[in-house]
Parts: structure tokens; sequence; C-alpha cells
């Protein structure tokens, strides 16, 4: 009799559970379940909910989609890139893809003149931009409201449109062929999307109370003082955003250092994907000579796609690297920086 007592003592605590109406009990816990799902709010809930998710995952698949094709590409064989049914997942993974990439991407200096250009440009663009954007935001004075038309202005218009004078300026200044149109710009909010750094700064600082820098006066601080040690480092989620755009926007600039620089070794890292793809689209005989070059003539070492995509991961991944440890801090800025319109 003890031993079925002691048997059936779980099945009574159980029982006794459910029938708790505790808070946080299991029962109090099931009733409440049943109350939100169980029920035609409860069903449409899901199905919101349902509806959401395959929403986002559709849109998440969108934007991998070319990362995703880009990394498969790069591990594929030349059988698989010819063969029908392989699509996504390679029969063998070949990673002397990235070997032969990195030897055709050759010197490190083209990554240590992207590194220094992008992280003085970066600098450039946070100081400046936060400062004339903190002058818009707090100060009146004449033609405030067409400057910073002007600021708008020069975001919209395109750098291909206005690039004949710019070249022109800096060749009377005698900066052909240097860092200096890349950098100087900076310094003075102009630069690479700098009018967009500006107007991110001046819609934080619009948010910021007026009594920070009523009391920073009364202690003594003037204009300079008051910036630089009250309201600038309130702004550490605008800060994030500006750093990780314009790393991400000078890392992978093309377009105005090919026309400003011509020496090879002033060039950067992005352009070098272009002797990737001249190598992978010439003819056989050449492509052979290359491998030779390279010491890779044996087996099947291939210049095809999957070499370039490989370059491709190669040159991209410092700035995925870097946006994968800013990523919280990044979306935080998104959301406090004036975009979604605070």
């Amino acid at each position: 009799m003890k031993r079925e007592a002691v048997k059936s003592s779980p099945s009574k605590s159980l029982q006794s559970a459910l029938k708790s109406d505790e808070p946080g009990s299991l029962g109090y816990r099931l009733r409440l379940l049943k109350r939100k799902y169980v029920s035609f709010s409860g069903l449409k809930l899901i199905l919101v909910r349902v509806v959401m998710y395959v929403l986002i995952i559709g849109l998440a698949f969108v934007f991998l989609y070319p990362f995703l094709y880009m990394v498969t590409t790069s591990l594929m064989t030349n059988s698989d890139l010819n063969s029908s049914s392989v699509q996504w997942i390679p029969t063998e993974f070949k990673f002397e893809n990235y070997s032969i990439a990195l030897q055709l991407i050759k010197n490190w200096v083209y990554a240590r003149n992207s590194l220094i250009v992008t992280t003085i440009a970066t600098v450039g663009h946070v100081l400046s931009c936060s400062f004339i954007g903190y002058g818009f935001a707090r100060y009146n004075f004449p033609g405030k409201n067409i400057l910073f038309a002007v600021v708008i202005l020069a975001f919209i218009v395109p750098t291909q449109t206005i690039i004949i004078p710019l070249y022109l300026t800096y060749s009377n200044l005698q900066w052909l062929n240097t860092y200096l149109p890349l950098l100087i710009p900076t310094f003075f909010g102009f630069g690479l999307r700098g009018a967009l750094f500006i107007f991110l700064f001046r819609q934080f600082f619009l948010t910021v109370p007026r009594s920070l820098e009523e009391a920073a006066k009364i202690d003594g601080c003037g204009f300079l003082m008051t910036f630089w040690r009250i309201v600038f480092p309130l702004a550490k989620a605008t800060i994030v955003v500006a750093i990780v755009l314009s790393v991400v926007w000078h890392w992978n600039e093309y377009y105005e250092s090919s026309i400003y620089i011509t020496s090879a070794s002033l060039s950067f890292l992005p352009p070098r994907l272009n002797a990737i793809i001249s190598a992978a689209s010439g003819l056989p005989d050449e492509q052979q000579e290359m491998l030779r070059l390279l010491g890779l003539e044996d087996g099947e070492d291939t210049l095809n796609n999957a070499v370039v995509m490989a370059g491709a991961v190669v040159i991209s991944s410092p700035v995925l690297i870097f946006f994968a440890f800013a990523q919280s801090q990044f979306m935080e800025g998104i959301e406090r920086s004036g975009i979604t319109g605070e």
C-alpha cells in the first residue's frame, strides 16, 4: 500500500499543479496560453505573426542572395560551374580559388592604402560634419536656410555631373595623383556623402535639450567647449552611423579614385578586382601562362568565375567584419539619428 501511495504521488502533484491558480504555476500558465491563442483573436495573432515572419525571411533572402551566391560560387570547381545540376552546394569545396585570388591581388600595399585613406576620411567626416550639423541645429545666421538647401543639393547631385570642374580645380591645385582630393574635402564637410552626415548630425542635435548648453554656459564653457565636452559625446549613436557608412563607402569607392589617381603604387584594394576579372576572361593560352607564373599549372586550377567571386569575398571581407562588430550600435544609431523621422 505504501508503494502504491508513492507511485500515485507524482500524478497527484501534477494534477494539483495543473489546478493551481497561483501566478507562475503550470496550470496558471496553461490557462493564459489557452485564453491567448485558443480564440479568434489568438488565431488572428498567430496568422499575423506567421505572415510577418514569412515577409521578413523573404526580404532577408533578397538582401542575402548576392552574398550567398558569391560565397558558394567562390568554392566551386570548374566542373561545378559548367554543370547545370549544381546550383548552390558545390560537389567539392575548392579553397584553392582563394589562394589564386590572393596571388592575383599580389600586393598588400593596396590594402594598406585603402586602410589609411578610409581611416583619415572617416575621422574628417565625423569631426567636420558633426560641427557643421551642430551649427545648423542651434544657431540662426543670414542665409541659413539657403546654405542648408545647398547641403541637401550636394547630396542629391551625383558626383559624375560635377567631376569635370572638380578635376580642373584639383589640377590647378596640383593635387592630382595624390590622396588630397579624397581627404581634404572631408575635413570641410564635403567629400564622399558628406552632406548626408551633416543632415544626420543636424537631426540629432535638434533633439538635444537646450538646458544642457545653458547649464554649460553658466559654468563658463564657451562654444567650442560646450560642443566638444557636452554635445558631441551625446551623439554617440549618430557618430557610429557616420563611421560605419563612411568606412563602407570609402573602402568601396572606385570612381573618384580612378580619376584622380593614376599611379599604381597609390591604388586601392577594390580596383584589384579588375585584375582578377581580366585574368579570368583571358584566352586559354593566357590563362595557362598566368597559372604557370603563379605555380598552379598542375591539377584543375583554372581562372574562372569562382576565382573572381573568391577575390570579391577577400576584398569585401574587411568591411563585412567591421559591420559585424558594429551592427548593434549601428542599428541603435539609425533609430536615434533622425532617419526614422524623430
